[in-house]
């Protein structure tokens, strides 16, 4: 049986923190970092392809030099031209010298055209370096001795692979033009010469002038009352990672949930979002009276268009969501929790590199279960763990070896690589085991402490462990092994004796199933009135690979599944109908693949269709129908597909 769930799958951000002697600064690199510096531009794949040991807390996908000079703070001033498909503008950067004598600054850039670099308004040095497929294009400045800051003006270009450009006719309302940015995992450097790594924490502010008619939003302090005058002003004054800057542009209006909670969407999508997700508050309050204070001020939710590649994106104050999730009956709604969760673990405490993805993800699936259990309480969390369970289960049949590991090694690939349930899913088990071992409430005080020691840093898996050592394991040592610890995070797959989630209502789900597939009950003799989404997935993810002509066309008349408006059961139904080759479903995957660009959802239909010659013409029409349309991320994960 093969499973194809989407469900309790995010995609947010990572970031750690390598610690240096003293383990107090708050995003120190080792030294061994300065293999990827100006000196070393030219050698960093060489480095890349060594199969020596990974060194720990080194950034191999920035070209940075954060250990010599290091960025603490971004002044943006950028102008949205719609019909070039270009930001333009400014970018003010403050830097702090480890050395005085430290005169070199290298950033991360991405087919940005810099037209100049200046220190109080002086031409400085500068080159730019070899271009590398994956990591882009080094920027290397010749700072004055005396300078703290200095700026670069510069434009993107309009095929920034962090930057989508949306025509009216691809937004809800269908009269004004969308852009968002995505910024995970290194497309900052697409819209902003920085140092883009997990590891280079910077404060913001920014200036951003639109078209009139549109607002523009941030991963910042957004006034929800603003006037929509085409000029608007931004601070984060909280430390983040690069890959949190995040802005949008559109038709939006803002509706409030709660005191702290809010959305913000085009006006077709506001009020079922705002219905939709109205317990977003309950959630932000039940997870600060479990894991401490949230440290943001306030969480509101921005609605993308479909073309958004992710279920949602964690950009701190204002996470970005797909109108997918928008269920009419709150059944998807894990996503809000696990992109709200990502405000204790990966934007309070960060992974340092994406080899630690595992340490935002993991752990904010396991928050993420948590907080759904108290909102809606243990049995849908039981469901819910099951189908991660199976998620992840299909992740470790299908995926290499190497790919299994939880501190994955990434040298030499793009880190968008690393994307998949093993950081989330996997993580979470692991953490789950801990708790099971130790008690909840135990595991809850370590939690609360862990945000708390290393809140606004970025730490790296050996500096978990090392927490771990001298806390749980100095305090449980008769109930956790440092050896089994270790299993978990650098073997593949699952270590022996794993927790497995189980629910009794998914026990009657596959009575159900049985007594459908041996003829004993027809389908529409199934009750289904209390099922929920989780009912329905595990009944379709669970069915055999080949089912007849005539038991699809049973299903689908009983069902109507073909023109189910949940779109995470309508990606169910559509893997078995590509499977099987159900032709009556066709017409409506072709609308599906062209209509949403939520790769989850379809990434996995591209790849069962490119399976047969047909299914591949098939793929290939819909997806040059949708293409122009496609986020950078979506077009690049499945074209290989249909070509």
């Amino acid at each position: 049986m093969k499973k194809y769930g989407v469900l309790a799958t995010f995609v947010c951000a990572p970031v750690l923190f390598a610690c240096s002697d003293n383990s107090s600064v708050d995003t120190a690199k080792t030294d061994k970092e300065q293999a990827v510096n100006e000196s070393a531009v030219l050698n960093v794949e060489a480095e890349k392809r060594d199969d020596a040991t990974i060194a720990s807390g080194v950034d191999y996908h920035s070209f940075a030099n954060p250990n010599e000079v290091r960025v603490t703070h971004l002044s943006l001033d950028l102008t949205a031209n719609f019909e070039t498909k270009q930001l333009v503008g400014d970018v003010t950067l403050d830097v702090k010298r480890a050395k005085p004598e430290n005169n070199t600054l290298v950033l991360d850039t991405r087919a940005l055209d810099i037209d100049s670099v200046t220190v109080n308004g002086e031409s400085v040095p500068f080159e730019i370096g070899k271009t590398d497929p994956d990591l882009g294009t080094p920027l290397t400045i010749t700072l004055p001795s005396a300078a703290n800051s200095v700026t670069v003006a510069y434009s993107t270009s309009p095929d920034a692979s962090g930057v989508q450009w949306l025509t009216p006719a691809q937004t809800a309302g269908k009269q004004h033009p969308f852009l968002f940015t995505q910024a995970q995992a290194v497309h900052a450097r697409s819209f902003i010469p920085l140092q883009d790594s997990p590891q280079v924490r910077v404060t913001y502010d920014a200036i951003i002038k639109t078209p009139e008619a549109l607002l523009a939003v941030m991963s910042a302090s957004n006034d929800p009352t603003t006037k929509r005058d085409g000029e608007y002003e931004f601070t984060m004054p909280q430390p983040i990672p690069s890959y949190l800057i995040a802005l949008a542009i559109g038709d939006l209006k803002f509706k409030a949930m709660g005191e702290r909670t809010g959305v913000y969407a085009e006006p077709a999508l506001l009020e079922s979002a705002a219905k939709e997700f109205e317990d977003t508050e309950a959630m932000l309050e039940v997870t600060e009276e479990t894991y401490g204070p949230y440290q943001w001020d306030r969480y509101d939710l921005l609605i993308l268009p479909p073309s958004f590649p992710f279920g949602g994106m964690e950009n701190p104050r204002l996470s970005f969501i797909t109108p997918t999730v928008i269920a009419g009956d709150k059944s998807l709604v894990s996503l809000i929790a696990h992109e709200l969760a990502h405000s204790w673990s990966g934007n309070t405490v960060t992974n340092a590199t994406w080899r630690d993805l595992w340490l935002n993800e993991g752990f904010t699936t396991y928050l993420t279960y948590r907080i759904m259990e108290m909102i809606y309480g243990h049995d849908r969390f039981k469901k819910e763990a099951v189908l991660g369970y199976q998620d992840l289960e299909n992740d470790i049949a299908a995926l290499d070896e190497n790919d299994e590991i939880l501190a994955i090694d990434l040298r030499g690939r793009n880190p968008d690589d690393v994307f998949s349930n093993i950081p989330y899913e996997k993580g979470a088990l692991f953490l789950r085991e801990i708790e099971q071992k130790i008690g909840r409430e135990n595991f809850d005080a370590f939690l609360m402490q862990y945000f708390k020691d290393f809140a606004f840093k970025s730490i790296t898996t050996d500096t978990f462990i090392a927490y771990l050592d001298e806390t749980l394991l100095k305090q449980y040592p008769d109930k956790l092994d440092a050896k089994r610890i270790n299993t978990w995070i650098f073997e593949p797959g699952l270590p022996e004796d794993a927790p497995q989630p189980e629910s009794d209502a998914f026990t009657k789900i596959d009575d159900t199933r049985t007594a459908w597939l041996s003829g004993d009950v027809n389908a529409a003799d199934i009750e289904t009135a209390q099922w929920t989404v989780h009912e329905w997935l595990y009944f379709l993810n669970n069915m055999p690979e080949t089912l007849t002509e005539p038991q699809l066309a049973e299903l689908d008349k009983a069902f109507s599944l073909t023109s189910t408006k949940n779109n995470e059961i309508a990606h169910s139904w559509l893997m078995i109908a590509v499977e099987n080759n159900y032709q009556p479903a066709f017409d409506r995957l072709y609308t599906y693949l062209v209509s949403i660009g939520r790769n989850k959802l379809v990434k996995p239909l591209y790849r069962e269709l490119s399976k047969t010659p047909d299914g591949k013409a098939f793929a290939k029409r819909a997806f040059e129908e949708a293409k122009p349309g496609y986020h950078p991320l979506t077009v690049r994960a499945n074209e290989g597909y249909v070509n």
